[in-house]
Formats: C-alpha cells, structure tokens, sequence
C-alpha cells in the first residue's frame, strides 16, 4: 500500500509517500481501505517532535473513515464491505476510567496516529472496540471531518462545560476544525455563540455556520468587543483550544460563574491564573482531552438527520499532506482539511 510517511522530525520536507506492506488484522481487530483522514495539529506535533509517537517511519491521521476489508478471528458485529469510522481515542477497557465511561483519558490510551499508526494511508489496522458504523446517507469525508475535533467540541459543551439555553459562548477561532464544530453545537444548545476569526471571509462563513456575532481579532480586541456585546457582563463559558496568546483575555471574558473549558495549547502549554478573581467570582476552569465512542456516534447521528453539517475546508491526495498541513499551521483553512488515500 501507499502511505505517507516520515523517517524523522522537521518540517514539511520530511513528509514521503512509500510503499509499505499492507496490514493484516489481529484476532481482535480489523483492516480498513481508508476513503477519507482528517488533519489535525496533532499531526504537525507529531512531525515536528512536540507529541511523542511510535518507532519511526511514522504514517500520522487520527480522523479515519473507510469500508472494512479484513477481521479478526474473534470479531463479531463487524462484516467486510462495512462503511465504518474509527473512534480515535484508543483505551484498554479495564482500568478506572474506561469503566467509568471516560476512555479518552485511559490510564493506557493512545490515539490514532499518535502512539499507533494512522490514517494518512490507502490501508489501516484498527482496535474492534474502535469501529462506529456509519449511518445510511452518511459519507466517509463527512465522516472524517467530524472524527476527532467534532466529538472534542461535542464531548466539551455536552459533558464538560454544558450550555443552557439563552447563555453566551465565546469561542475562540470559530474557522478551525474543532471551532467550527462548536458553532454549531453551540447553536443546537439554544446558546448565543459569540466567535473570533482572522480574516472577514472567514466572519461571512462563520455567520453562516450560525454565529451570532463574530469578531476579527486582527481588527479588534475580542476581550473589548466581548465586554461590549455582553454590556460588561462577560460570557458563561469560553470554548478555549489557542492557548497562552489568548488565555488570560479568555479568562477575563468569563462572567461570574462561568465556565472556561480547553481541549489545546496551540500557541503553548503554560499561562498566568488571577487566582483571586477565580474564586471570587466562583468561576471554573475544565480541561477537556477528547471524545468517546458514544460521542462520536452521537455526532454521526446528527449528521445522518442533517442537524450537523460537517465543515469541509478542501480535500488532498497522499502526495500533496504537506501542502494540507502547511495551510492549517498558516490558519488558512476554515473547518477541516482531509486526505483521501484511496481515490
């Protein structure tokens, strides 16, 4: 099979297409031909050597959807020919938190394309237990664009930092991937969505998508224009994924009460807390690392019933990923990148 690969950490130049051994499943797992993969930044983390990985060569892709060709012995439930998508977030099923429902925080996780090898490839092996089915009507690109950062904003504003209806969000660059999903979670919620973007093609899309008020942060102070379209008040949750370049005016938007939740550290894993405010004005911070299974197959649900529309940026082959990965570290893209290694 045709994958792309890398040998060692760098730039995009690192990135090649080789041919590889196709992969044949274990008694518990299954081989997909992968039709779509979404671009995360965890593939640029991964490439650059800023997330740990598996020995190299390294294929990277954790958004995976296909049709089934190859089972396990032992697999039951799942048949070759099978339209199905790859909950990304890998976990043992025993300890604590896996019993508890939380397996994207697994004592032993990993993620695909991460620890194991992923999507950007015509073949892949995967975990049984990981395989959602698509619904009817449900295609492997919209599949894909909702595989990982969809269910992260589902699992954030459903699980973690859920939204009442008539309260205010601000979510932080409404045209990522996992931004644009917000949207329109937020919107189903009944809440009004407040959003930043960095250019004005990107504020007409978002106010497509539903926004009720977008700023461009390139023009204006989000955290000035949040105090004026909420009359000083400040907003019940803030949707956070940048890190340190927007954190402090992150926290300063939030009202009494409310609630900051994050699931990135674009920008860089440390920032600065006024502790007093936090506990004066009874406010929360919430780390949010992923989605389930179930959250997935909610959200494909929502897409099969046309409630969720999958935001679909542009679509590469395997030869042209570094193209596509080097348009979302230039914030170029609105909603989701995906490869197609099998057309």
């Amino acid at each position: 099979m045709k994958a792309s690969v890398f040998h060692e950490h760098g730039d995009t130049r690192v990135l090649r297409v080789e041919d590889l051994p196709q992969p044949t499943p274990g008694p518990t797992e299954v081989v997909l031909k992968v039709h779509a993969c979404g671009i995360n930044r965890l593939d640029i983390y991964s490439r650059t050597g800023r997330t740990k990985i598996a020995p190299m060569p390294h294929i990277s892709g954790s958004e995976v959807a296909g049709e089934i060709v190859a089972v396990g012995d032992t697999v039951r439930g799942l048949t070759v020919g099978q339209a199905v998508a790859v909950a990304p977030y890998l976990f043992c099923g025993q300890c604590e938190f896996c019993r508890s429902g939380e397996e994207a925080i697994c004592l032993k996780g990993d993620i695909v394309g991460l620890g194991s090898q992923g999507g950007y490839a015509e073949y892949m092996r995967a975990p049984a237990s990981s395989i959602v089915p698509l619904p009817e009507g449900v295609d492997a690109v919209s599949a894909a664009a909702v595989g990982l950062a969809a269910i992260t904003a589902w699992h954030m504003l459903t699980k973690k930092a859920p939204l009442q209806p008539g309260q205010d969000i601000l979510i932080q660059a409404g045209g990522s991937g996992v931004g644009s999903a917000a949207i329109q979670i937020a919107k189903l919620a009944g809440a009004r969505v407040i959003t930043t973007v960095g250019n004005e093609e990107k504020r007409a899309k978002a106010l497509e998508l539903g926004a009720d008020d977008v700023i461009n942060y390139r023009e204006h102070d989000f955290f000035q224009e949040v105090r004026r379209l909420t009359n000083k008040r400040g907003v019940d949750v803030v949707f956070e994924h940048i890190g340190p370049e927007t954190w402090e005016k992150s926290v300063a938007c939030l009202a009494r009460g409310g609630r900051l939740v994050t699931c990135g550290a674009t920008t860089g894993n440390e920032s600065k807390v006024n502790i007093w405010n936090l506990f004066a004005k009874e406010q929360t911070l919430l780390g949010s690392y992923g989605g389930t299974r179930q959250d997935l197959a909610d959200v494909l649900k929502l897409v099969a019933r046309l409630k969720f529309l999958p935001v679909v940026d542009s679509t590469y082959p395997l030869e042209r990923v570094g193209e596509a990965q080097q348009r979302l570290e230039r914030r170029e893209s609105f909603g989701k990148l995906i490869v197609t290694p099998s057309v």
